[in-house]
């Protein structure tokens, strides 16, 4: 096992650059902080480039558990200093844990409807990465397949983003598209685009959120555009009863995802009562 104690070393040098986008996007790679993002990363069996870990730091005996079980698996594990985890580090008491991975983007030709699951989640040019990360987190809760960034979304494998994922970085698949890569693609398909709108006349729990479906969120403040909005099978919206126009994205994602669960679920259950 290679032990670091200069936070110059150029291993150490090249993964604290990956707090920054360019960085990421010439590399392809991220870092994930903390004890329970690495162990998703490592029960999932994420593709790993290397685990970090201090042990002055590391007091944690699970944490101890995916360092030993990142090793048996043949990940490259770095032992470093206190200092150097530091160095790397952006929390102010930092647990002794991170990995760093590869980004994992599915192309769009290559999306999937799977029985099993809600659907998928589609953001237009999302720019916050805290909001990307919770919603993440949210499709990872409710069983979706993933979200798809439209536009000139945010880097999802912003620490902030990785951090408010929670661990469905890992678990949750991710895609890149132009508009006009999603209207050509989603042209050809048969799944139906749910669009929430606050110009939409139809209540969310009046909708059909029958399977294959794509739940399309558009921006606080800017909401859908009109080529989006034409492609939609329905726009619904949600009701806003005191002074405020709109809901955070994530927020708003979130009411709607379970808005889908609940109906399919209602839905698949009086399938099942009719056919008995």
């Amino acid at each position: 096992m290679t032990r670091i104690t200069n936070p110059a070393n150029a291993t150490i040098k090249a993964y604290r650059a990956l707090r920054h986008r360019k960085a990421r996007a010439e590399s392809g790679l991220f870092l994930a902080e903390g004890i329970r993002l690495v162990a998703e990363a490592v029960q999932l069996k994420a593709p790993l480039e290397a685990l970090i870990y201090a042990p002055e730091l590391l007091e944690s005996p699970f944490g101890q558990q995916i360092v030993a079980q990142a090793q048996s698996i043949g990940v490259r594990v770095l032992e470093v200093s206190a200092a150097v985890f530091a160095s790397l580090s952006a929390k102010e008491n930092p647990t002794g844990l991170a990995a760093v991975a590869r980004q994992a983007w599915t192309p769009l030709s290559a999306v999937r409807f799977t029985p099993e699951k809600l659907g998928w989640v589609a953001l237009d040019s999302p720019q916050d990465t805290g909001n990307i990360g919770t919603i993440l987190r949210t499709c990872d809760a409710v069983n979706a397949e993933g979200v798809i960034l439209l536009g000139n979304a945010a880097d999802p494998y912003d620490p902030s983003g990785v951090r408010a994922s929670m661990g469905a970085i890992f678990s949750q698949k991710l895609v890149r598209a132009s508009y006009t890569e999603f209207l050509a693609w989603q042209a050809q398909g048969s799944a139906r685009l749910i669009g929430t709108s606050d110009s939409a006349q139809m209540d969310y729990r009046e909708a059909d959120y029958s399977k294959p479906l794509i739940l399309l969120m558009g921006s606080e403040r800017e909401g859908l555009p009109n080529a989006l909005k034409a492609a939609c099978t329905s726009l619904v919206r949600l009701p806003m009863l005191g002074r405020c126009d709109s809901l955070n994205v994530a927020v708003a994602c979130g009411v709607m995802l379970y808005a889908i669960l609940d109906a399919q679920q209602n839905w698949r259950s009086s399938v099942i009562t009719i056919k008995e």
